[in-house]
């Protein structure tokens, strides 16, 4: 299991990044901000405008900390990666099933199950614990939905097929998810899901909590040697990880969108905290995207039983977790990818 270390999150958009030793220092106009060692850092995720210097990259990818540069809206822009390290067989077995779509479907289908699942449990629980508040007859019905749109996946061998079932989930799950917005209704609406640019305050938050997942994900499967760009799922596309958007899928709901929800209903995240741009596009000021990763490090720390593995782990750890069962799968020591199952 892969030693759970911290993610430097840089968010001042003017900060340069740069190596000293065993060091990294982060500049502004030439003046000192901050220094850290690296031994401490498994990620860096540097939101501004100025980069990084290159013995700085050359000693993360040497060190294989995952270094990812972000526009300050929270748009990925670029990731350093250093000598791809690992089991070349493990490789050759993931482009081999990747090259052929239905032995894809196998495990994507997998993926998605869970994904369903997950948001199914979402709507559950907040029917479970605020049963007083929700409309549970209306929150039960999509529950239903998605309870047949899972056992339609498990005999699917059709991507595309299995990319329907997908979506008539996500727009079921969706149509319910104002609902579990408890406090500041009167800002917090949801209608829809936007993404380039979201155009309200919960698609930002979001948008920001998928940009984070997808960098832990990425990270975890290429610490188990994968390469997180051939996908089953999404299909190979130029600067697309696609392995990790598929792996994704199914910790999307119990990870981001429950974190977006404890920042709304717990009154983290204000009105006040957001800006509008002339686009429509919605952005989070300097100080509450800062407090937005404080708080997504202190999620990460926060402890779960493994519903496959029945071990005590953090949450930030789940991603390696998965990414080592799907590795395990690919080399045939278990007979299907196991995915993340919540409730």
């Amino acid at each position: 299991m892969k030693k759970l270390l911290n993610t430097l999150y840089v968010t001042n958009p003017d900060s340069y990044l740069s190596l000293d030793g065993d060091n990294i220092v982060i500049l502004q106009d030439g003046e000192r901000l901050g220094r850290l060692p690296l031994h401490n850092i498994e990620g860096i995720c540097a939101f501004g405008r100025q980069g990084a210097s290159p013995a700085l990259m050359h000693r993360c990818a040497e060190d294989q900390i995952a270094l990812s540069f972000f526009k300050p809206t929270g748009r990925f822009l670029a990731r350093v990666t250093g000598e791809t390290k690992g089991n070349v067989v493990l490789r050759k077995t993931q482009y081999r099933i990747a090259e052929n779509e239905e032995n894809s479907a196998l495990i994507a289908r997998n993926m998605i199950f869970a994904k369903i699942s997950n948001q199914k449990w979402i709507i559950e629980r907040a029917t479970r614990d605020y049963a007083m508040r929700l409309d549970v007859e209306k929150l039960k019905g999509i529950s239903q939905k998605l309870t047949l749109l899972m056992k339609a996946c498990l005999d699917v061998t059709d991507l595309e097929q299995l990319r329907g079932f997908e979506g008539q989930a996500a727009s079921y799950y969706f149509r319910v998810f104002d609902d579990l917005i408890l406090q500041q209704k009167e800002d917090f609406l949801f209608t829809v899901r936007t993404r380039r640019p979201p155009l309200d305050f919960v698609n930002a938050l979001l948008s920001y909590a998928y940009t984070l997942l997808a960098h832990d994900v990425q990270a975890a499967l290429e610490g188990v040697g994968l390469d997180s760009y051939v996908g089953f799922l999404h299909r190979d596309r130029p600067g697309r990880a696609s392995l990790a958007l598929d792996m994704m899928e199914e910790l999307r709901a119990v990870v981001a969108d429950r974190f977006v929800l404890t920042l709304i209903n717990k009154k983290m995240i204000k009105a006040p905290d957001f800006i509008k741009k002339e686009n429509g596009a919605v952005l989070l000021t300097d100080d509450a995207r800062k407090l937005l990763f404080k708080e997504w490090q202190s999620a990460k720390m926060q402890q779960l039983t493994h519903p496959r593995l029945k071990e005590k782990i953090v949450w930030g750890l789940v991603p390696h977790a998965q990414a080592q069962l799907l590795a395990r799968h690919l080399r045939n020591d278990v007979e299907e990818y196991a995915p993340f199952l919540w409730k």
